[in-house]
Protein backbone atom coordinates (compact mmCIF):
# COMPACT_ATOMS: atom_id res chain seq x y z
CA UNK A 1 0.00 0.00 0.00
CA UNK A 2 2.99 2.49 0.87
CA UNK A 3 4.63 1.47 -2.67
CA UNK A 4 1.14 2.49 -4.46
CA UNK A 5 1.00 5.88 -2.58
CA UNK A 6 4.58 6.32 -3.48
CA UNK A 7 4.03 6.16 -6.95
CA UNK A 8 1.03 8.27 -7.06
CA UNK A 9 2.21 10.93 -5.20
CA UNK A 10 5.30 10.74 -7.80
CA UNK A 11 2.93 10.57 -10.74
CA UNK A 12 1.84 13.38 -9.13
CA UNK A 13 5.07 15.80 -8.72
CA UNK A 14 5.15 14.52 -12.61
CA UNK A 15 1.91 15.75 -13.78
CA UNK A 16 2.73 19.40 -11.85
CA UNK A 17 6.48 19.11 -13.62
CA UNK A 18 5.19 18.21 -16.72
CA UNK A 19 4.49 22.31 -17.52
CA UNK A 20 6.81 23.98 -20.23
CA UNK A 21 8.86 27.16 -20.15
CA UNK A 22 7.67 29.22 -22.77
CA UNK A 23 8.70 32.89 -23.69
CA UNK A 24 7.08 35.61 -22.02
CA UNK A 25 7.26 38.96 -23.48
CA UNK A 26 7.26 38.63 -27.06
CA UNK A 27 6.74 42.71 -27.11
CA UNK A 28 10.24 42.84 -26.29
CA UNK A 29 12.44 40.81 -28.46
CA UNK A 30 13.71 43.31 -30.63
CA UNK A 31 15.66 44.58 -27.21
CA UNK A 32 18.88 42.95 -27.19
CA UNK A 33 19.07 42.23 -23.31
CA UNK A 34 16.05 42.05 -21.33
CA UNK A 35 16.69 41.18 -17.51
CA UNK A 36 14.21 41.61 -14.17
CA UNK A 37 10.42 41.06 -14.21
CA UNK A 38 8.06 42.42 -11.71
CA UNK A 39 4.40 43.06 -12.02
CA UNK A 40 1.59 44.14 -10.18
CA UNK A 41 -2.20 42.45 -8.95
CA UNK A 42 -3.92 42.03 -11.40
CA UNK A 43 -1.07 41.52 -14.11
CA UNK A 44 -1.69 44.53 -15.83
CA UNK A 45 1.54 46.28 -15.75
CA UNK A 46 5.05 45.19 -15.73
CA UNK A 47 8.51 46.55 -15.64
CA UNK A 48 11.77 45.31 -16.65
CA UNK A 49 15.31 46.03 -17.00
CA UNK A 50 16.72 46.94 -20.86
CA UNK A 51 20.30 46.95 -21.42
CA UNK A 52 22.58 47.77 -24.15
CA UNK A 53 25.31 44.59 -25.22
CA UNK A 54 28.35 45.59 -22.82
CA UNK A 55 25.96 47.53 -20.18
CA UNK A 56 26.64 50.89 -21.30
CA UNK A 57 22.93 51.44 -20.98
CA UNK A 58 20.83 50.20 -18.11
CA UNK A 59 16.77 51.57 -18.43
CA UNK A 60 13.65 50.39 -16.65
CA UNK A 61 11.02 49.81 -18.74
CA UNK A 62 7.76 49.52 -18.58
CA UNK A 63 4.46 47.62 -20.25
CA UNK A 64 0.85 47.58 -19.92
CA UNK A 65 -1.58 44.60 -21.28
CA UNK A 66 -4.78 44.94 -22.82
CA UNK A 67 -6.88 42.38 -23.90
CA UNK A 68 -4.78 39.69 -22.44
CA UNK A 69 -1.20 40.87 -24.69
CA UNK A 70 1.61 42.68 -23.65
CA UNK A 71 1.97 46.16 -25.12
CA UNK A 72 2.73 50.17 -24.58
CA UNK A 73 6.64 49.54 -24.32
CA UNK A 74 7.80 53.06 -22.39
CA UNK A 75 10.60 53.96 -20.39
CA UNK A 76 9.34 54.15 -16.38
CA UNK A 77 9.12 58.01 -15.96
CA UNK A 78 11.74 57.77 -13.22
CA UNK A 79 14.28 56.01 -14.96
CA UNK A 80 16.56 56.59 -18.42
CA UNK A 81 19.12 58.82 -17.11
CA UNK A 82 21.50 56.77 -14.91
CA UNK A 83 21.82 52.71 -15.02
CA UNK A 84 19.30 51.70 -13.45
CA UNK A 85 17.80 47.60 -13.22
CA UNK A 86 16.11 45.16 -10.80
CA UNK A 87 12.60 46.39 -10.58
CA UNK A 88 10.40 45.31 -7.91
CA UNK A 89 7.08 46.00 -7.11
CA UNK A 90 6.29 45.95 -3.53
CA UNK A 91 3.01 43.59 -2.20
CA UNK A 92 0.65 46.44 -2.05
CA UNK A 93 1.79 48.42 -5.23
CA UNK A 94 2.59 51.16 -4.39
CA UNK A 95 6.08 51.60 -4.01
CA UNK A 96 8.96 50.10 -6.41
CA UNK A 97 12.06 49.16 -5.57
CA UNK A 98 15.56 49.16 -7.80
CA UNK A 99 18.90 49.70 -8.00
CA UNK A 100 20.75 52.03 -9.81
CA UNK A 101 24.17 53.88 -9.18
CA UNK A 102 22.55 57.57 -9.21
CA UNK A 103 24.02 60.53 -7.25
CA UNK A 104 22.58 60.46 -3.63
CA UNK A 105 22.08 64.14 -3.66
CA UNK A 106 19.82 65.66 -6.48
CA UNK A 107 22.55 68.64 -7.35
CA UNK A 108 25.40 66.34 -7.58
CA UNK A 109 26.17 64.41 -11.24
CA UNK A 110 28.70 62.53 -10.07
CA UNK A 111 27.63 58.54 -9.91
CA UNK A 112 28.32 56.26 -7.48
CA UNK A 113 28.12 52.76 -6.81
CA UNK A 114 25.06 50.37 -6.95
CA UNK A 115 21.97 51.53 -3.90
CA UNK A 116 18.78 50.59 -3.60
CA UNK A 117 15.96 53.13 -3.97
CA UNK A 118 12.62 53.39 -4.55
CA UNK A 119 9.55 55.45 -6.06
CA UNK A 120 6.35 55.68 -4.25
CA UNK A 121 2.69 56.42 -5.60
CA UNK A 122 -0.69 57.55 -4.26
CA UNK A 123 -2.68 54.67 -5.99
CA UNK A 124 -2.05 51.80 -7.71
CA UNK A 125 -2.39 53.70 -11.14
CA UNK A 126 -1.32 56.96 -10.06
CA UNK A 127 2.26 58.64 -10.94
CA UNK A 128 5.53 57.88 -9.58
CA UNK A 129 7.37 60.28 -7.19
CA UNK A 130 10.86 61.08 -7.67
CA UNK A 131 13.47 58.16 -6.35
CA UNK A 132 14.20 58.20 -2.81
CA UNK A 133 17.20 56.50 -1.62
CA UNK A 134 17.11 53.83 1.23
CA UNK A 135 20.34 55.59 2.92
CA UNK A 136 21.79 53.65 6.02
CA UNK A 137 21.92 50.85 6.98
CA UNK A 138 20.67 49.34 3.75
CA UNK A 139 22.85 50.98 2.02
CA UNK A 140 26.73 50.85 2.15
CA UNK A 141 30.11 52.39 0.05
CA UNK A 142 29.59 48.81 -1.40
CA UNK A 143 27.12 47.63 -3.69
CA UNK A 144 23.64 46.42 -3.06
CA UNK A 145 21.11 44.74 -5.68
CA UNK A 146 17.74 43.15 -6.57
CA UNK A 147 15.61 44.22 -3.89
CA UNK A 148 12.60 42.40 -2.60
CA UNK A 149 10.24 42.96 -0.26
CA UNK A 150 7.74 41.09 1.55
CA UNK A 151 3.72 42.12 3.10
CA UNK A 152 5.82 42.70 6.64
CA UNK A 153 8.00 45.29 5.00
CA UNK A 154 10.98 43.13 5.70
CA UNK A 155 13.76 43.95 2.32
CA UNK A 156 15.79 40.77 0.92
CA UNK A 157 18.96 42.01 -1.19
CA UNK A 158 22.21 41.12 -2.72
CA UNK A 159 25.66 42.65 -1.42
CA UNK A 160 29.50 41.87 -1.44
CA UNK A 161 29.31 44.65 1.68
CA UNK A 162 27.96 43.72 5.19
CA UNK A 163 30.24 41.52 6.05
CA UNK A 164 29.66 38.59 3.18
CA UNK A 165 30.72 36.04 3.84
CA UNK A 166 32.06 34.68 0.36
CA UNK A 167 31.29 36.67 -2.67
CA UNK A 168 27.60 37.96 -3.43
CA UNK A 169 25.46 37.09 -0.50
CA UNK A 170 21.96 37.32 0.27
CA UNK A 171 21.02 39.68 3.49
CA UNK A 172 17.79 40.36 5.07
CA UNK A 173 16.51 43.77 7.05
CA UNK A 174 13.56 43.45 8.90
CA UNK A 175 10.83 46.65 9.16
CA UNK A 176 10.30 47.59 13.07
CA UNK A 177 8.55 50.08 14.47
CA UNK A 178 8.42 52.16 11.15
CA UNK A 179 12.03 51.37 10.18
CA UNK A 180 14.57 49.21 8.94
CA UNK A 181 17.44 46.84 11.38
CA UNK A 182 20.36 46.57 10.57
CA UNK A 183 20.94 44.30 7.80
CA UNK A 184 21.72 40.62 8.20
CA UNK A 185 23.11 37.48 5.77
CA UNK A 186 20.49 34.73 5.79
CA UNK A 187 21.51 31.77 8.23
CA UNK A 188 21.12 28.17 7.28
CA UNK A 189 21.07 26.96 3.70
CA UNK A 190 21.16 29.57 1.57
CA UNK A 191 24.28 31.60 1.57
CA UNK A 192 28.04 29.70 0.47
CA UNK A 193 31.68 31.44 0.19
CA UNK A 194 30.35 31.40 -3.68
CA UNK A 195 27.55 33.64 -5.33
CA UNK A 196 24.05 33.54 -4.25
CA UNK A 197 21.76 36.58 -5.27
CA UNK A 198 19.01 37.96 -7.55
CA UNK A 199 16.51 36.50 -4.18
CA UNK A 200 12.79 36.92 -4.57
CA UNK A 201 10.71 36.90 -1.16
CA UNK A 202 7.51 35.59 -1.10
CA UNK A 203 4.77 37.79 -0.03
CA UNK A 204 4.26 36.35 3.24
CA UNK A 205 7.53 35.81 4.20
CA UNK A 206 8.16 32.22 4.06
CA UNK A 207 10.14 31.18 0.98
CA UNK A 208 12.86 32.39 -1.30
CA UNK A 209 13.81 31.94 -4.70
CA UNK A 210 17.35 33.15 -5.83
CA UNK A 211 20.26 32.66 -8.09
CA UNK A 212 23.10 30.08 -7.30
CA UNK A 213 26.15 29.92 -9.53
CA UNK A 214 28.17 26.87 -10.76
CA UNK A 215 26.92 24.66 -7.69
CA UNK A 216 27.76 21.05 -7.68
CA UNK A 217 23.71 20.27 -7.76
CA UNK A 218 23.74 22.71 -10.72
CA UNK A 219 22.81 22.15 -14.31
CA UNK A 220 25.61 24.68 -15.30
CA UNK A 221 26.09 28.63 -15.19
CA UNK A 222 23.59 29.95 -12.80
CA UNK A 223 20.48 28.38 -11.38
CA UNK A 224 17.36 28.92 -9.17
CA UNK A 225 17.17 27.04 -5.63
CA UNK A 226 13.93 27.38 -3.25
CA UNK A 227 14.23 27.78 0.70
CA UNK A 228 12.19 27.58 3.23
CA UNK A 229 11.88 30.02 6.49
CA UNK A 230 11.91 28.08 9.33
CA UNK A 231 9.70 29.22 13.25
CA UNK A 232 13.55 30.24 14.28
CA UNK A 233 14.07 32.70 11.18
CA UNK A 234 16.86 29.96 9.59
CA UNK A 235 16.78 28.87 6.30
CA UNK A 236 16.37 25.41 4.74
CA UNK A 237 18.98 23.93 2.57
CA UNK A 238 17.96 25.28 -0.92
CA UNK A 239 16.67 23.04 -3.25
CA UNK A 240 17.43 23.30 -7.05
CA UNK A 241 14.19 24.00 -8.59
CA UNK A 242 14.75 21.18 -11.21
CA UNK A 243 15.24 20.64 -14.97
CA UNK A 244 11.85 21.54 -15.58
CA UNK A 245 12.96 25.30 -14.74
CA UNK A 246 16.71 25.47 -14.95
CA UNK A 247 18.79 24.95 -17.89
CA UNK A 248 22.74 24.31 -18.78
CA UNK A 249 22.66 28.36 -19.51
CA UNK A 250 22.07 31.16 -17.13
CA UNK A 251 19.02 31.14 -15.37
CA UNK A 252 18.46 34.35 -12.80
CA UNK A 253 15.98 36.67 -11.42
CA UNK A 254 13.29 34.95 -10.13
CA UNK A 255 9.65 36.54 -9.66
CA UNK A 256 6.70 34.71 -8.74
CA UNK A 257 2.70 36.43 -9.45
CA UNK A 258 0.87 37.01 -6.76
CA UNK A 259 -1.47 34.38 -7.63
CA UNK A 260 1.32 32.47 -6.50
CA UNK A 261 0.67 30.15 -10.00
CA UNK A 262 3.39 31.15 -12.29
CA UNK A 263 6.83 31.78 -11.81
CA UNK A 264 8.99 34.21 -14.13
CA UNK A 265 12.69 34.43 -14.69
CA UNK A 266 15.73 35.32 -17.13
CA UNK A 267 17.35 33.09 -19.17
CA UNK A 268 20.11 33.20 -21.73
CA UNK A 269 19.31 29.85 -23.22
CA UNK A 270 19.76 28.68 -27.11
CA UNK A 271 17.65 26.47 -29.78
CA UNK A 272 19.98 27.61 -32.63
CA UNK A 273 22.02 24.54 -33.36
CA UNK A 274 24.43 23.22 -36.40
CA UNK A 275 24.30 22.52 -38.73
CA UNK A 276 21.35 25.06 -40.36
CA UNK A 277 21.71 23.59 -43.99
CA UNK A 278 21.34 25.22 -46.88
CA UNK A 279 18.93 28.39 -45.91
CA UNK A 280 18.73 31.77 -46.69
CA UNK A 281 20.01 34.80 -45.36
CA UNK A 282 16.27 35.87 -44.75
CA UNK A 283 16.29 32.69 -42.47
CA UNK A 284 19.68 32.68 -41.11
CA UNK A 285 18.26 36.17 -39.31
CA UNK A 286 15.22 35.06 -38.26
CA UNK A 287 17.47 32.10 -36.52
CA UNK A 288 19.77 34.47 -35.05
CA UNK A 289 16.73 36.84 -33.77
CA UNK A 290 14.56 34.15 -32.43
CA UNK A 291 13.77 34.21 -29.28
CA UNK A 292 16.02 31.98 -27.62
CA UNK A 293 18.68 32.93 -29.18
CA UNK A 294 20.97 33.07 -26.33
CA UNK A 295 20.24 36.57 -25.55
CA UNK A 296 18.99 37.48 -22.02
CA UNK A 297 15.05 37.38 -22.68
CA UNK A 298 12.06 36.66 -19.81
CA UNK A 299 10.70 33.25 -19.65
CA UNK A 300 7.53 31.69 -17.85
CA UNK A 301 6.28 28.72 -16.27
CA UNK A 302 3.84 26.69 -13.88
CA UNK A 303 4.37 26.91 -10.33
CA UNK A 304 3.32 25.04 -7.46
CA UNK A 305 5.86 26.21 -4.19
CA UNK A 306 4.33 22.85 -2.32
CA UNK A 307 6.19 20.56 -5.06
CA UNK A 308 9.41 22.00 -3.18
CA UNK A 309 8.67 21.48 0.33
CA UNK A 310 8.96 17.70 0.81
Amino acid sequence: MGLVIRILFLCSICHVYAFQVEPALEVLKEFDKIRDFTMNHNESEAYVTAQSNLDELSVIVKITKENGQWHHVSIASFSGKYSDLEPFLSPDNLKLYFASNRPVHPDSTKTKDMDIWYVERPSPTGKWSEPKNMGAPINTEADEFYPSVAHNGNLYFTSIGHGAMGEDDIFVSTYQNGSYAKPVALQGGVNTKSYEYNAFISPNDDYLIFGGYNREDGFGSGDLYISFKNEDNTWTQAKNMGANINSKYMDFCPFVTQSGEDIYFTSRRSNITQPLGNVSIKELLETFNGYENGFNRIYKAKFDVNIYKN
